[in-house]
Formats: structure tokens, sequence, C-alpha cells
């Protein structure tokens, strides 16, 4: 990732990831949400990350999900009541992103029986597949229209880069970060809906 990455091709971002914080500067950064700090941490955590996912069935697309998900439960922690760091902050920030990640692996591992399974059990396989693209499909329809916008230029595989470009959005950075804002709100409207409530109990 770094700073020879388009993502942090901006030359200030760039000269601040030179300066070394402790742990105690991290977690103030975050405390008052200082972009620079939140640059530092994605920067100098993403080869961890990166290297445990790709052994772990991991993809980049998931790496960078799994270190968004991370800071925000580190942000919830560091200001929810009173937070004792025990540990160097990168070892406890993996563990956070370990948890993530084996908690994904463990809702794809519940999926997967049904994929190998192609007799009598792929009838309720495609049953649900059907079915979840309908709650997806109203879901979606839900969503902000820039949301709508983002999605969609990411599923016809616009680059990162190239939604920024055609949304007008400052960086690459910012792009990626939408389209995980975007999917999360996704999510939740999904995750209310009747049907997929109802498909979760069989």
């Amino acid at each position: 990732m770094g700073c020879g990455n388009a993502i942090f091709a901006n030359y200030t971002i760039c000269l601040g990831l030179f300066k070394k914080y402790s742990d105690s500067d991290i977690i103030d950064g975050i405390r008052r949400q200082d972009n620079k700090i939140l640059n530092y941490l994605y920067d100098g955590y993403y080869d961890m990350l990166r290297d445990h996912l790709k052994k772990n069935s991991g993809s980049d697309d998931d790496v960078y999900d799994v270190l968004q998900e991370s800071v925000v439960v580190l942000y919830k922690q560091v200001t929810e009541g009173d937070f004792t760091l025990t540990s160097d902050l990168k070892g406890y920030f993996f563990g956070i992103a370990r948890n993530i990640w084996n908690t994904q692996l463990r809702y794809k591992s519940r999926v997967s029986p049904l994929e190998s399974d192609i007799s009598d059990e792929g009838d309720l396989a495609d049953a649900n597949k059907v079915i979840l693209e309908r709650i997806v499909s109203r879901s979606f329809a839900l969503l902000q229209e820039d949301c709508q916008m983002v999605m969609n230029l990411f599923i016809d595989g616009y680059s990162y880069e190239e939604i920024a470009r055609k949304m007008g959005m400052k960086s690459e950075a910012y792009a990626r970060r939408k389209k995980y804002l975007c999917k999360e709100a996704l999510m939740q409207i999904i995750k209310t809906d009747p049907e997929y409530q109802d498909l979760g109990s069989l």
C-alpha cells in the first residue's frame, strides 16, 4: 500500500507517514478522528492484515473491508467507556481484525455445504438464491442515490480511481471508504427485511 500507491499519492499525506507516532498518539488521534493519524494507521497496518488474510482465503477487497471494520471497532472501544491498552496497539488491532475475519469465514463456511450438494439440496440452494436476489434488489432501491451510483459502478467493474473521478470525489481512498459505508448501509437494510429474517430461520 504505501506512498507509492494512488491512495496515498497526495504529497502532504506521504510526508506525514514518515513521522512515527506512539500508541498513545494514535489513540488520541482516533478519538479526535484526525485524518493524519487515520491515514498513518491504514498505511501502517495494511500489509500486516493483507499477509494474514491472503494466507486465510482473503482477497484484496477483503483486506480493506476488514481494515475499515477494525478501525470502527477500535474507535468505538476508544471512545466508549474507559479504554486501557494492555499490549502494543498493533498487536491489539491485529486481534480485532483477526476476530472479524474469523467471523466472516465462519459465515462463509455455513454456505459452502450447499454449494457442494448438487442433488436434492441443489433445489433448496437455487430457491434461496432467488429469494436473496429479490431481497437485495428491493433493499438496493432503498439506498441513497449516491450509494446506488457507487455500488453500480463497482459492480460494473470500475476501479476506485475511476469511481472517484466519475463522481467528483477527492481521492481513490474516499471512493473506497464510500463504497464500504454504502455496502454496510445496504447490509443493514437487508438484515431488517422480514423475508431475510425468515430465510435465516430455515
